[in-house]
């Protein structure tokens, strides 16, 4: 039988740009988890599937409208609370195969420069860390106005198996694809 994919992994990547994404002349910002969601597709045997990881955290510590001055955002995710819907896969994913979690509980994605790439739209320069192997990673973002608060929204693809995600039979794309999206649309608003 197949095991899980790791697309949580792009999950985490994803999840600091949204929280990122806010609105400007503010500083430090408040995440709110109801209205967020950091998510997660891959492919298994040629057919789609969609996750989410329904805990994580995050610091945020940007400024719109001045975002080549610095800010920092640190995000954290519970790779345990991956949930895709299948009980096979949901059951795989904590496995040393995939996410390991027994010894790697949590994704860790830092960003310290941002840079502005459109009217509304940013990327995050930073590391991912998952699984204990630490890469660069750039997350495009957009930042929307939503009421008195700032939605933040973004992909990026992640190759698992740059992490170590997918071990022995699922090493290679055979079973389960390599590429992993990610995906964030964050809700925030500023801290007083």
């Amino acid at each position: 039988m197949m095991k899980m994919l790791r697309p949580g992994l792009l999950s985490l990547a994803l999840l600091p740009a949204t929280l990122l994404a806010l609105p400007a002349s503010a500083a430090t910002w408040q995440v709110d988890p109801a209205a967020s969601t950091l998510g997660f597709t891959g492919t298994q045997l040629g057919q789609p599937f969609k996750g989410r990881f329904e805990k994580f955290s995050a610091d945020i510590d940007f400024d719109p409208a001045k975002p080549e001055q610095g800010g920092k955002v640190t995000v954290l995710i519970d790779m345990a609370s991956a949930r895709t819907g299948d009980a096979q896969r949901d059951g795989a994913m904590p496995e040393t195969d995939w996410f390991a979690v027994k010894s790697f509980a949590q994704a860790k994605f830092e960003a310290t420069s941002f840079r502005r790439t459109g009217d509304d739209a940013y990327e995050a320069v930073g590391t991912l860390t998952l699984r204990d192997v630490t890469k660069p990673l750039t997350l495009p973002f957009t930042l929307k106005p939503d009421g008195n608060a700032t939605r933040a929204q973004g992909k990026v693809t992640l190759v698992r198996s740059d992490f170590g995600v997918g071990q022995g039979q699922w090493a290679t794309g055979q079973w389960v694809a390599l590429n992993v999206d990610v995906t964030f649309d964050l809700k925030a608003t500023p801290k007083n």
